[in-house]
């Protein structure tokens, strides 16, 4: 079984997937906000996902981010539709700067680190590494 994470966003959302092992967080894809239960509901008829890891936007503070009530909002509505896949909330911040720290190192051509979506992809997957690795030093 898998487990998926979502950086979630007024326009696009990120996604990454586990591998069935649960070892390799990878990017997955990035989807229009809009159609994202659409794309969750064919998702989760082809794969086994054991559950899902929801980007929670938090200030550095630790005060809730502007966004933090959209995400919550979301994850009720989650809860809504698909009942029987757990979700928790893992604190995003920082993951956009270590998207953009990651595709200048792997030496991603500039115009395509200006690709948003890939930046919600690749931050998913941050957020999902970082998810697997808390559990792991446990």
């Amino acid at each position: 079984m898998r487990i998926l994470s979502i950086d979630y966003g007024k326009r696009r959302t990120g996604i990454a997937v586990t591998d069935s092992m649960q070892i390799i967080a990878n990017g997955l894809t990035t989807v229009d906000t809009k159609k994202l239960f659409v794309f969750l509901k064919d998702y989760f008829e082809k794969e086994s996902v054991e559950r899902v890891i929801l980007g929670l936007p938090t200030q550095t503070n630790g005060q809730p981010s502007e966004n933090q009530q959209r995400v919550r909002l979301f994850a009720a509505n989650f809860t809504k539709q698909f009942p029987h896949i757990p979700l928790e909330f893992y604190d995003e911040r920082f993951t956009s700067v270590l998207a953009h720290q990651t595709m200048l190192a792997s030496g991603i051509g500039k115009q395509r680190r200006r690709d948003k979506a890939l930046v919600d992809e690749i931050s998913a997957c941050i957020i999902l590494q970082s998810y697997m690795e808390s559990k792991r030093n446990i």
